[in-house]
């Protein structure tokens, strides 16, 4: 039993992620979202953020037989690493690297749209993981001190 059994959850819609969700589209220094609603619609009329990476992204290799869950902020969350010291270099935090978040769910009726969202609440970064999107990192790219010259 871990110790989070014993503390109360004020919140029965949060949820906290296992260590090895992958993070991408990692957009969470500045806000993105903005509102929310509060009343709940029929089952059958709601979207939510459950999405099959099959369907949604079959010409990316990294949603390959995956599920993934949008969740989105009107602030930008709490970032800490594995040993919750707060992480304020923005490079630490890109699409790909593995951790935990803590999101919760919630209804939403606004200008005919309904469905079940996630928010975003906070981020704890676990380890690092390869890059999404296929950027390479500038750490990466100058990891030598070799000085080639690619003409020669």
């Amino acid at each position: 039993m871990s110790n989070n059994a014993n503390k109360s959850n004020s919140n029965p819609m949060k949820v906290i992620t296992g260590p090895d969700t992958r993070w991408s589209y990692a957009n969470v220094w500045e806000a993105k979202l903005k509102g929310n609603g509060k009343s709940i619609p029929p089952l059958t009329s709601i979207k939510t953020p459950l999405r099959d990476g099959d369907l949604e992204r079959p010409d990316d290799p990294a949603y390959a037989n995956a599920y993934f869950i949008n969740a989105n902020s009107a602030t930008a969350p709490g970032i800490v690493d594995a040993d919750r010291n707060v992480i304020l270099t923005r490079s630490e935090v890109y699409s790909g690297v593995y951790g935990r978040a803590s999101i919760n769910f919630y209804a939403f009726n606004s200008n005919g749209n309904r469905g079940i969202a996630c928010g975003l609440n906070n981020l704890q970064k676990i380890k690092d993981g390869e890059p999404l999107g296929g950027k390479s990192r500038a750490e990466d790219d100058f990891a030598t001190d070799l000085d080639e010259d690619f003409l020669s």
